[in-house]
């Protein structure tokens, strides 16, 4: 973590989960936060937990399903005249079911999340890093990004684009010094699944934690890797796929993922 030691780090989605493992461990290295979620009071409990580490912490409450969000994030930071560094687009949310009866808007949201808010805080923060040459930028994607999943097809595809999004901004951003990673974690211990409706699916799988995956990412980040797969038993799962025709790769995760009726 001495990369970001002293330095300023953007967390989203850091009230729970893989964000607020990510907030931890910079912490512990002696990063200054940033940290943004949608709920208020979740944000300020870890905010003054993370202090007493001696470290530098704000916070804002914004819901990224909003378009003015990143923005919004972007200005408060600006009027604090704080540098970010580290910009980790951690926030992110999935559904399971049927597409035609999950609501419109919650789809619409996702991809809003997942990969709107995910380019647009990239775009207002990248600037910076060109200017200064340098920067770090981790990117929340999944071991979903590697293959169509039935019964979770809008949050695969996103996870698909926030995979395809890093790996070529990566190599773009190379020559200035700047380095950008996708951390692909599987089944992690979070709120996820719960949020997503598919608990169930998570009672039947191993699941990492989410402090091993937040330092799986970190690692790779400052090691250079422009993605990384959490997990071997994940590594083998995403990378052997790609050795079965797509289609029965697809109707493979469609038997593991159908909804019992």
């Amino acid at each position: 973590m001495d990369n970001w030691r002293g330095k300023w780090a953007l967390v989203t989605g850091a009230s729970a989960g893989i964000g607020t493992a990510l907030a931890r461990e910079l912490a512990a290295g002696g990063t200054n936060l940033v940290l943004t979620a949608r709920r208020r009071e979740r944000l300020e409990e870890l905010a003054a937990s993370l202090r007493a580490s001696g470290v530098r912490v704000e916070t804002i409450a914004a819901d990224l399903a909003s378009p003015q969000a990143p923005q919004a994030i972007y200005d408060f930071i600006a009027a604090k005249d704080l540098s970010i560094e580290l910009l980790i687009n951690n926030a992110g949310f999935g559904g399971y079911g049927e597409l035609h009866e999950q609501p419109a808007q919650r789809l619409l949201d996702m991809v809003q999340v997942n990969c709107t808010a995910v380019v647009h805080l990239t775009r207002l923060f990248l600037p910076d890093m060109v200017k200064r040459r340098s920067g770090d930028i981790l990117i929340l994607a999944s071991t979903a990004s590697f293959q169509a999943v039935p019964y979770i097809s809008t949050y695969a595809a996103t996870k698909t684009f926030d995979l395809l999004f890093a790996e070529g901004l990566a190599e773009e951003v190379k020559p200035y010094g700047i380095r950008v990673c996708a951390l692909c974690p599987g089944s992690t211990t979070s709120e996820f699944h719960e949020v997503a409706g598919q608990a169930h699916l998570a009672a039947e799988r191993k699941q990492e934690s989410a402090e091993k995956v937040a330092r799986t990412g970190l690692q790779a980040l400052a090691a250079g890797k422009s993605y990384v797969i959490s997990g071997l038993g994940n590594y083998l799962g995403a990378q052997s796929q790609r050795l079965v025709p797509r289609r029965m790769v697809t109707r493979i995760a469609a038997n593991m993922f159908r909804p019992k009726k």
